[in-house]
């Protein structure tokens, strides 16, 4: 119980730490509607999606291999753990750095913070796998999107044109790389380098270094898309729609962040019992966090898609897509990240190669006919396998269900008051 207390400490900071990033992103989407035509709006969402797309590709999960070595590592004093940091940091900033400078006639000012974006990732990881989620609240789930959203405000208060907000949206990400730098000097201890350190790291994470750049790309896909096959103003109106998605995604983020570690530690240790009640009350957390966000969204998204302005109300059979798709894939909890801290990362691979293949055929046949919503219901079809295909693995391999009888034990005031 102990340690299920300190997964809710952990991941309610997570969460709050998301809740106010999705918001601060919510705003910023509010800002860039209201104030620039849907087009030029369209063409900014679609740049930033393809940065932030190209910016997961680079970071190879790079960061979730971390979190495995120095999770396990904590049992022998972290000997050789700064060898581990350094064998992810370098690939991933000479790969962020290449991209950047290929980049650059599509992306522009977005392709020179490729590596900060990148290799923030990866250090706020490695400060998770040492138990500190304070860093990834602080840096990642406030400075930055708050610092966005005060920059991109401050353009469109100020009259620029729309071709000024990728810098403003970009220029954040190099004092907050920093600072993450900072906050792991001040938690990875220094040790002599460990030969075959690196193999060892990447021999772990090649599989899902690849299954990671096919998630980056999942999660990014939609909006670039439908501005290639319906044009930037629909890409406009998706991303609106579909800017809520993002409250449900970071909060099972802040949880996941949380609880990897521990599952990391518990199935290597076999405690099967531990991973169960870990992946059960977790799942109830989700549910009772997000089910309420998605039933009122797809309740009052005639009335909130005027917050975007008039063009945007089209959207809400988008909206009602992505409630009941959200409901569904919370309710079948961590799926993935239990699979891949069992290490099976080519399982994971192989879910989301078939996920990303349903949502391109989905796409490539309703897009064109359907527009927004064509790539709503192509998104929805890739979640829904992304979800079943790594539920079926867990009840396969070791009889894993998203609930049970631990389930109770969310709803007990004991452990919120612990949390």
């Amino acid at each position: 119980m102990a340690a299920l207390r300190r997964v809710a400490r952990s991941g309610l900071a997570g969460v709050a730490g998301a809740a106010a990033g999705a918001l601060s992103q919510f705003l910023l989407v509010v800002v860039v509607t209201r104030v620039y035509p849907v087009e030029a709006a369209g063409a900014f969402f679609t740049s930033v999606a393809l940065a932030l797309m190209v910016a997961g590709v680079a970071k190879l999960d790079a960061g979730n291999g971390l979190v495995f070595f120095i999770a396990r590592a904590r049992t022998y004093g972290y000997r050789g753990i700064s060898g581990y940091v350094r064998a992810a940091l370098v690939p991933v900033s000479v790969l962020a750095t290449v991209a950047g400078v290929l980049l650059w006639p599509a992306l522009g000012v977005l392709a020179l913070v490729l590596p900060a974006m990148a290799v923030t990732d990866v250090l706020l990881a490695a400060c998770r796998g040492f138990g500190a989620m304070r860093p990834t609240v602080l840096l990642d789930g406030l400075l930055l999107p708050l610092s966005q959203l005060a920059l991109v405000a401050a353009v469109a208060v100020a009259g620029l044109s729309a071709a000024s907000l990728p810098l403003a949206w970009a220029l954040p990400y190099l004092p907050v790389a920093g600072l993450a730098a900072l906050a792991l000097r001040g938690r990875a201890p220094r040790t002599p380098y460990l030969t075959g350190t690196g193999r060892d790291l990447w021999r772990h994470t090649a599989p899902r270094s690849t299954a990671g750049a096919i998630q980056a790309v999942f999660q990014r896909l939609d909006i670039v898309v439908v501005a290639a096959l319906g044009g930037p103003a629909q890409a406009a109106v998706y991303t609106a729609a579909t800017r809520f998605k993002v409250v449900g995604q970071l909060a099972g983020q802040g949880l996941a962040q949380a609880a990897q570690p521990r599952l990391v530690r518990a199935l290597a240790a076999g405690d099967l019992a531990r991973v169960k009640e870990i992946y059960q009350v977790t799942t109830m957390w989700l549910v009772l966090a997000t089910w309420p966000i998605w039933v009122g969204y797809a309740a009052l998204a005639p009335w909130l898609l005027h917050v975007f302005g008039p063009g945007y109300v089209s959207a809400v059979p988008v909206a009602l897509v992505l409630s009941a798709t959200m409901m569904a894939a919370t309710a079948c909890g961590m799926v993935d990240v239990v699979l891949t801290a069992a290490g099976h990362t080519t399982s994971s691979l192989l879910n989301l190669v078939a996920a990303v293949v349903c949502t391109l055929l989905l796409d490539v046949a309703l897009i064109p006919g359907q527009g927004a919503l064509g790539a709503a219901l192509g998104w929805s079809g890739g979640v829904l396998v992304k979800n079943a295909l790594p539920l079926w693995q867990l009840h396969h391999r070791y009889g894993l269900r998203p609930f049970g009888r631990h389930s109770l034990a969310a709803l007990r005031p004991r452990t919120w008051a612990a949390a």
